[in-house]
């Protein structure tokens, strides 16, 4: 039978296999339905599929960049199998992956998921970048030292990644008194949301970052107006246009290593989210792979 008769497997920005082969692709989207942590509204296994199937619609055409960007090469892997036997496990599964693509020399775009898993994917790049620096944009830190008898809780997250290599926390509006008193007594100062009004405050969130930089947004750093679709909703978040101008600087004087997007949990908004969702990984890829008309 023919295969005109069939559509082929859902890539990401709906590019068909043989239009992007895995060797010849600069980008690895890396779908990860993993969601076993989070205590407000689940559903965060949901996201990955959700902004796949959304970014069939997107335009490959970027009018900001003046290019497709899908011409560096993106690549959709299959969903990673979650384990369930504890996030320590999945943070494992995480690294040893993401280790594995980063040799192959391969910028990976990790759809997720709730956010503990984005702690796998800084390992792998620690090994490569020794002074790799972590971009967080949130509306909480997720530096608890543990929560809920574990230490890999999407809620402790940073603080892991903390141990690894140094965090800017942006879009912050929520934390604990004990995150609080941790980021007090290591002299840490969060972008806090409010912050962002600032027109000089891009570029001294840009100024402690160092030359490598991973990149990991948790959806909710957003204002829930435009980005209802999480599972811990803040008031006061970033708009699309703050998140764009943040993302642009750090391009444009940073190298941007690889990156996540995570926490999307579709059933909690509209269809749009997932559409969002999908526009910020393809214009994210575009920046983190300029050419030289666009540098």
């Amino acid at each position: 039978m023919s295969d005109e008769f069939f559509r082929p497997p859902k890539a990401f920005a709906g590019i068909p296999p043989q239009a992007t082969a895995f060797d010849k692709a600069k980008v690895v989207v890396l779908p990860v339905p993993y969601d076993s942590t989070t205590e407000y509204k689940s559903g965060a296994r949901e996201g990955p599929q959700a902004i796949i199937d959304a970014s069939q619609y997107l335009e490959l055409y970027d009018t900001e960049l003046d290019r497709e960007i899908s011409e560096v090469g993106i690549y959709t892997l299959p969903e990673v199998q979650p384990l369930m036997s504890g996030p320590e496990h999945m943070v494992e599964r995480v690294y040893q992956i993401a280790r594995d693509l980063l040799d192959k020399g391969k910028l990976l775009a990790m759809l997720g998921g709730e956010h503990s898993i984005t702690l796998g994917m800084v390992r792998a790049l620690r090994e490569k970048h020794p002074e790799l620096s972590v971009l967080h944009l949130d509306a909480h830190t997720d530096l608890r030292d543990q929560y809920q008898g574990t230490k890999y809780s999407h809620a402790c997250v940073m603080r892991r990644v903390w141990e690894l290599c140094p965090v800017v926390h942006v879009g912050i509006r929520s934390l604990s008194r004990e995150e609080h008193g941790f980021l007090a007594h290591q002299r840490i100062d969060p972008f806090y949301a409010e912050t962002l009004a600032n027109p000089d405050s891009v570029t001294t969130v840009v100024s402690h970052l160092s030359p490598q930089v991973y990149i990991s947004i948790d959806l909710d750093v957003l204002d829930p107006s435009i980005m209802p679709a999480v599972g811990t909703p803040e008031p006061g978040g970033l708009s699309w246009q703050q998140v764009l101008k943040l993302l642009r600087a750090v391009a444009s004087s940073r190298q941007i290593v690889s990156f996540d997007i995570v926490e999307l949990c579709p059933q909690e908004g509209p269809n749009a989210c997932a559409f969002l969702a999908a526009k910020l990984a393809y214009k994210l890829a575009g920046y983190a792979t300029p050419t030289r008309e666009t540098t």
